[in-house]
């Protein structure tokens, strides 16, 4: 049987332990095919109980009470879930609060200013060419309002930044290395605990930006000794459009990193509204603003299915639908001139596949009047983000199939 044929999907749809669980997400039951669970999870039909019990219980009810019964502690209880879970990482290490964008400020901008402070030497910021565009961004205005150095790590396109690589960038100058353990164009699966220890060995300290793997691919911070990471919760864990993100914080840096953005509820003591700024014990001395309590509210639903399910489970799924979008594209679309823009190795990919081919802008754009939803990156791009709890294999089929037909009408 060739992977072409629908009997194909059906049988691996028949054969996968997970499969029960894609009916527990919202629009699974419809034809459109979503091939952008990397950037947008879809919602669970529990979060929609969720919301309306928050609203006439929690907050119509408790009204301010909710703040001491709970609201409070989410940014550091959630966080520890989200640790204990998809992190390896040990309680009292992670919370939850801001945009990813302003938590990789916070957390970079607390690492250089340690590290200047420990060396006054080390006055390079090391950042992927070819990263995501805001930790680009980040890098550059970091190191223009610390007076720092950028040294830049040439990207594969179709890769990502290897350890020897790294090896032969990082030096006695290096203050922080930020990379991606997910590369959000090809998919490249970074080597977490080579790429840490290289950093480390020259003296650096590393952030880790975990956007595109959190609850797609097993994380072991701790077991790394990772010293940073931020990531994202709309992707895979679904909390939804603008959900806030999480950072982590190795224990052994609490006490001597210093988060440039002091906020009343990173204090030690939130409600004595002193005169002056005394940061809280451990992890709440990142934290900065008011909790964004709603924004806290559906990720809760898809953390508690993970923890169920496992990660190694989801990984495992997740291997098995971008290994058929990868052999569903040679048979359809590498006759047609496309090729594949991500790693082949299953082992070295994360959870979406990127083909390439020069229409694929176009080509996206068809898509999404016939509801078929990929993503369209820059160069010729076309990336389909395979969540693997809410994506069946028919429903790639289906999609890969849609693709083709569109990119032969070019």
């Amino acid at each position: 049987m060739t992977a072409t044929d629908p009997a194909r999907a059906a049988d691996l749809d028949a054969a996968d332990s997970l499969a029960g669980h894609r009916d527990l997400f919202v629009g699974a039951e419809t034809p459109l095919v979503y091939f952008d669970g990397n950037s947008l999870g879809r919602p669970l039909r529990a979060t929609a109980a969720r919301l309306t019990d928050f609203v006439g219980d929690q907050w119509g009810s408790r009204l301010i009470r909710g703040w001491d019964e709970g609201w409070m502690d989410l940014p550091v209880t959630l966080g520890d879930r989200i640790g204990a879970a998809l992190l390896g990482a040990a309680a009292g290490q992670t919370f939850v609060g801001d945009s990813t964008t302003v938590l990789l400020y916070k957390l970079a901008r607390a690492a250089v200013d340690h590290q200047l402070a420990r060396d006054p030497g080390r006055v390079e910021l090391v950042v992927g060419d070819d990263d995501f565009p805001t930790d680009r961004y980040l890098a550059e205005s970091i190191a223009a309002e610390r007076g720092l150095r950028l040294r830049w790590v040439a990207m594969d396109p179709a890769g990502g930044v290897g350890a020897e690589q790294l090896r032969q960038v990082v030096g006695p100058e290096t203050a922080l290395v930020l990379l991606s353990h997910v590369a959000y164009r090809s998919a490249y699966l970074a080597d977490g605990p080579a790429l840490t220890a290289a950093a480390h060995d020259a003296g650096a300290l590393i952030l880790w930006d975990l956007s595109h793997s959190v609850g797609s691919v097993p994380v072991e911070l701790d077991a790394w000794g990772a010293d940073l990471a931020v990531g994202c919760t709309y992707k895979y864990l679904n909390g939804g459009p603008g959900a806030p993100a999480f950072g982590y914080v190795a224990a052994r840096h609490h006490d001597a990193l210093t988060q440039p953005v002091a906020g009343w509820i990173g204090h030690a003591d939130p409600f004595a509204m002193g005169p002056g700024y005394t940061p809280a014990p451990g992890i709440r001395r990142f934290l900065s603003g008011t909790p964004p309590v709603l924004g806290m509210l559906a990720m809760q639903d898809m953390l508690a299915l993970l923890e169920e399910v496992g990660i190694a489970a989801v990984r495992a799924k997740s291997v098995a639908l971008t290994t058929y979008a990868v052999e569903l594209a040679d048979a359809w679309l590498t006759p047609l001139g496309a090729s594949l823009a991500s790693p082949r190795d299953p082992q070295r990919r994360g959870g979406h596949v990127t083909i390439h081919h020069p229409r694929m802008r176009e080509v996206t754009a068809a898509l999404w009047q016939r509801d078929v939803i990929p993503d369209y990156r820059d160069p010729g791009g076309l990336r389909l983000g395979l969540s693997p709890l809410s994506t069946s294999f028919g429903e790639v089929h289906a999609g890969m199939s849609a693709v083709r037909e569109a990119l032969s009408a070019m």
